[in-house]
């Protein structure tokens, strides 16, 4: 389920919003899971860690229900929502993973520190998966380094393809402000990723198998630490729309999609988030007008 997509249904998400206000808890648990998917997912990008991710979906989701009931429905119920939902991002408390990446000088010099390792064709191949996970573990750190405005935009306006016109609705500004302050936050990361990541530049040394080497024989990167890149079924590219229209340019366009190979969560068990928001009788009583 996409929210995002041309066939989302505003008609649908007030109906459902309607009978979930009527007392309707499946209606409710379809809101929820209808939704739940992409918010988690922003939440992981913006958090660089899948449990922090989960707190922070599932503390975003009860301020959601709680507030149903002022849903006036006189406008997008897909904006009202969002608005909620990033606007608890942005003011929410500091994650580990804000205090672990303070800045790209900071970030930078952390690379440094981890040597680059021989690494023959074998071994390339042998450590793929972890390689992986060591790819994808950071760039979601140098994301970090951007500040929460910047990090959400480029999350959303690049990583997941929301366009200008969504989201300028989605964070209140006018649609030449969300393009500016797309701008900045992608030339930020770009800069950074041009100077140091051989993924975007050939010319610097630093690559991740050869990091992975590293920190695989010193204990750092094993089986039941993978945070990343542990057999999730969709990617982030599942979430961006095909004909979405992008603003970067050639060269930085090759980073935008190395996000969007990320992986993704989407099959969330009923027996965890969702299921434990609808049996909260406290809490449902609370959105009920």
């Amino acid at each position: 389920m996409n929210p995002l997509i041309d066939t989302y249904s505003e008609a649908e998400n007030r109906a459902l919003v309607q009978r979930s206000l009527n007392g309707d808890r499946k209606a409710l648990d379809a809101l929820i899971h209808l939704h739940q998917p992409f918010i988690y997912n922003v939440a992981w990008k913006m958090t660089h860690d899948p449990n922090d991710a989960l707190d922070l979906t599932q503390e975003t989701l009860i301020k959601v229900i709680t507030k149903l009931a002022q849903f006036q429905f006189k406008s997008s119920f897909r904006t009202w929502l969002y608005r909620i939902v990033f606007n608890e991002f942005l003011q929410t408390k500091r994650r580990k993973g804000e205090q672990r990446f303070q800045s790209f000088e900071d970030y930078g010099h952390q690379l440094d520190q981890i040597p680059n390792s021989a690494v023959t064709q074998e071994e390339a191949m042998i450590q793929r998966e972890f390689s992986r996970e060591m790819q994808i573990s950071c760039m979601s750190g140098m994301l970090m380094c951007l500040d929460r405005e910047q990090r959400l935009l480029y999350i959303l306006g690049d990583t997941f393809g929301v366009d200008h016109n969504l989201g300028a609705e989605i964070f209140g500004i006018s649609k030449q402000n969300f393009r500016v302050k797309l701008h900045r936050a992608r030339k930020e990361l770009y800069n950074f990723m041009n100077k140091k990541c051989g993924l975007v530049n050939r010319n610097n040394p630093c690559r991740c198998p050869k990091k992975t080497k590293t920190l695989f024989e010193n204990g750092f990167l094993t089986a039941d630490k993978k945070s990343f890149n542990v057999g999730f079924r969709s990617k982030i590219q599942d979430y961006v729309v095909q004909h979405y229209q992008k603003a970067a340019t050639t060269v930085e366009e090759k980073y935008t999609e190395l996000y969007r190979e990320h992986p993704a969560k989407d099959n969330f068990s009923k027996d965890t988030l969702v299921k434990e928001l609808l049996n909260d009788e406290a809490l449902i009583q609370l959105f009920t007008p």
